[in-house]
């Protein structure tokens, strides 16, 4: 995410939380809807050059407002910057374990 620019990058561990739905997410947010799904294509890319997996579920690439995906035990969001501020997803589980990364 960093490689493309991605912006305020953060995994957030939710395995101690009971009700969550996956072990992890992955937070990052970008500028424009252009960014947005390029940093979402190379996530992709990644995923499944290093770990041979694609998403279990992709959405949000028809807007590149906020996508999402669901690798199952890992759940990436990458925002447009402005609806990571609205929406406040990190917020939610304010008691759980971050990493932030940073260049």
């Amino acid at each position: 995410m960093l490689d493309k620019k991605g912006e305020r990058v953060l995994s957030i561990d939710l395995r101690k939380i009971g009700t969550a739905i996956s072990d992890y997410f992955v937070v990052c947010s970008a500028p424009s809807t252009t960014q947005v799904c390029a940093i979402a294509d190379y996530v992709e890319e990644k995923m499944w050059e290093l770990a041979k997996i694609d998403p279990v579920r992709k959405q949000g690439k028809e807007n590149g407002i906020w996508v999402i995906l669901d690798y199952g035990e890992i759940v990436v969001h990458v925002f447009q910057s402005q609806y990571r501020d609205f929406y406040r997803l990190e917020d939610l589980w304010a008691d759980a374990k971050r990493t932030n990364f940073t260049d």
